[in-house]
Order: structure tokens, then sequence, then C-alpha cells
């Protein structure tokens, strides 16, 4: 009977919080709109490519292979050539306006030292403000180099002593990418994106739910009814875990069908992954609601949180190139098993027998901050 009477309750606390949530076209908006919005945002704009770099040159040998080996960077997607040079300076006061990320200098003698077999050096100067499109950028220059420089060798070595280039020997290395075969950036962050998302929302809104009920006074009055403390928690939380499950799948098919990741895996691991990821959400922002008396406290609270766990969790960066410090922290940290679980059952195709401990850490994860969060709760309301 009193099970009954409780499901009542939870009944009632859910029909109350979901027409007041939908009930305001711009809530309405809020919940739909932006996750669509920032998914297009951030799976168009997150990209570890670097192309369209703005490159000067300063020839100042204006030979074939000088201007070969110009070529060769002109020609790939990675450079757009900015500026013919004609002295050392503009080099120089180009990049310190920020006209151009790199600049090359040919040395007067280039060609010269090619064609009698000795090595020639060309100067690279680099804008190293942004250290990571400049690391990037350094290591397509080395890559077009070093091809244009055994390119060279090899035609050589035909002309003089064609009888021996054949036997000259060569390493070939040849990749096979797997998983993601054409190296899209986007196939890496779009998964990662939807993990971002799943925080913020449903984090977000558990705690802004929760505060706004004690900021306008009405905490008080539900809890003088006999509803129980455990049954309000539930009625409160559950409405934004079911809104955070609809927004997950939106957002899961729109990373699939607009941006083309391929899915791979199986949807039963997924919604697991995604269940108990969320779960861990909730209960954080149910724990935002006990520290925070307005709905700016938690938002400030949140963005406390929130910022941390995403950039350790290897979103944009990997966790092995971390401090051994921030690395433990991601022991605690239920975005960074997200982002494994989402990029391995979308790319991967791997199953729950090679996740399952990734899941069990946000399962466990999860029932911790809940656990803390009701306990804390309730002793908030006393």
């Amino acid at each position: 009977m009193r099970f009954l009477q409780s499901l009542a309750r939870i009944k009632q606390m859910l029909r109350k919080e979901f027409i007041q949530t939908l009930r305001d076209p711009h809530t309405r908006f809020l919940l739909i709109g932006p996750p669509i919005i920032q998914m297009l945002v951030f799976g168009y704009a997150a990209t570890l490519e670097v192309k369209h770099v703005a490159l000067a040159v300063l020839d100042l040998d204006n030979t074939q292979e000088s201007r070969e080996l110009v070529s060769r960077f002109t020609a790939s997607r990675y450079f757009d050539l900015q500026k013919y040079a004609a002295r050392r300076d503009e080099l120089r006061e180009g990049i310190d306006r920020g006209d151009f990320l790199v600049a090359l200098e040919i040395h007067s003698g280039f060609a010269q030292r090619l064609r009698k077999g000795q090595g020639a050096s060309v100067q690279v100067l680099v804008d190293c403000s942004n250290s990571n499109t400049a690391l990037v950028a350094l290591g397509y220059l080395s890559q077009i180099g070093a091809q244009f420089a055994q390119d060279y060798q090899t035609d050589r070595m035909r002309r003089t002593a064609p009888q021996l280039a054949s036997f000259v020997p060569q390493v070939q290395l040849e990749t096979r990418p797997w998983f993601n075969e054409s190296l899209n950036s986007q196939w890496y962050f779009v998964p990662g994106v939807i993990g971002n998302l799943m925080l913020i929302l449903v984090m977000m809104l558990t705690a802004f739910a929760v505060v706004r009920e004690r900021e306008i006074g009405t905490l008080e009055q539900v809890m003088v009814t006999p509803i129980r403390r455990w049954e309000f928690i539930l009625g409160k939380t559950l409405p934004f875990f079911l809104i955070g499950c609809f927004d997950a799948t939106m957002i899961s098919l729109l990373g699939t069908f607009w941006f083309g990741v391929p899915f791979r895996g199986k949807v039963a691991v997924l919604a697991l992954g995604l269940i108990t990821y969320m779960l861990a959400a909730l209960g954080l922002g149910l724990y935002l609601s006990t520290i925070s008396a307005t709905q700016q406290q938690a938002m400030l609270a949140s963005f406390f949180f929130i910022m941390p766990m995403i950039t350790l969790s290897g979103f944009g960066n990997p966790i092995s190139s971390m401090p051994v410090f921030f690395q433990k922290l991601n022991y605690i940290n239920p975005v960074a098993y997200a982002m494994v679980v989402l990029r391995s059952v979308y790319l991967k195709g791997v199953g729950f027998e090679v996740l399952w401990p990734d899941i069990a850490a946000m399962a466990g994860l999860a029932a911790l901050s809940l656990s803390v969060s009701v306990l804390r709760f309730h002793k908030s309301l006393e």
C-alpha cells in the first residue's frame, strides 16, 4: 500500500516537472535547440587538422630547384602562399603582424649544392605563439621537404648512374589506418561532443531545477506535504534523466546521419554506457544543488566542475601527455570513461566484453555521487 502511494506521489511530481518544464516555449527550445546547435558548431569547429597555413617565401637562389621546392609546399592543401618577399626584413615584419605563420628562406647556392650531391639547408621561421598549430605545420614542412629530397636524389641517381639507381635501397612505409581510414577528425571529435553535451545538459538542468525551488520558496512548501524526501529527489531528477536520454538519442542520430560518423558497435552497449554516464552527471548536478543557494551560484559552481572534467577527459588532448597527477584524477572523472566508451562503440565497434571496466567505473561513480548528493541534500533540508 505504501509503495503504491509512493508511486502515486512520484507520478504527480513527474507530471508537475514536465508541465513546468514544457509549458514554456522558451524552455522547450532550450531543451532541443542548444544541443543541436552546439553539436553542429563543435562538430565542424573542433578539429585536429591544420589547413591553409599562411606561408611566405624568400627565394634568394631563384633557380629551377628552389622554385620546385616552393611549388611542393604551395601545391599541398596545407599551405597557402601569401607573399614572395624581396628581403629578409619582410619575413620578420610579416610574422610580427600575424600576416603569415610560416616563412621559408632559401639561401643562395641551394641548387648548386644539390647538384654537387651536398646537403642544402632551408631556413624555416615559425610563429610558435600557437604551439600546437606550429608543431603540426612543422610536421607538414618536414614531410614535404623530405619527399622533395628523396625525389631529387632518385632523379639525380637515374641521370648520373642509371645502372645503380635500381639497386639503391629505399624504405617505404605502407600505412594502413584502422577505424578511421580517411583520418577524418570529425569522426574523432563528434562522439566526444556527445559526451560533453550530455554532461552540461543533465548536470545543469538538475542543479537549476532544485535550486529554483529553494530560491522561489516552494521547496519548503513541498516538504511539508506528505511526500517523502527520497520521493521528492526522485521526482525532481527523473524528468531530467529522461530528457537527457531523449537529447542523447537525438544528437547521436545527428552525429551519425549528419556528420557521417560510422556506428559500428551495438546500440545496447552505447545505451548502457550513456545511462550510467548520465546517472553520474545527475548525481553531480544534485550535489551542486546542495551547495548553491541561487541559480547564479549553481551556474558558477557547474563551470568549476565542467571545464576541468572536459579538459582532463582526453576530448582534445591525449591523457597520456598530461602530468601524472592529472592522469590520476581521471580515475574519478566520468567524462574520461565516457570518451572511451563513445569512441570505441562508434569507431571500433567493440562490445561489452571490452568496455565493461569503463562502464563499471561510471556505474560506481554514479552510485557514489548519487549517494553523497542524496545524503547532503537531506542534510541541507534539515
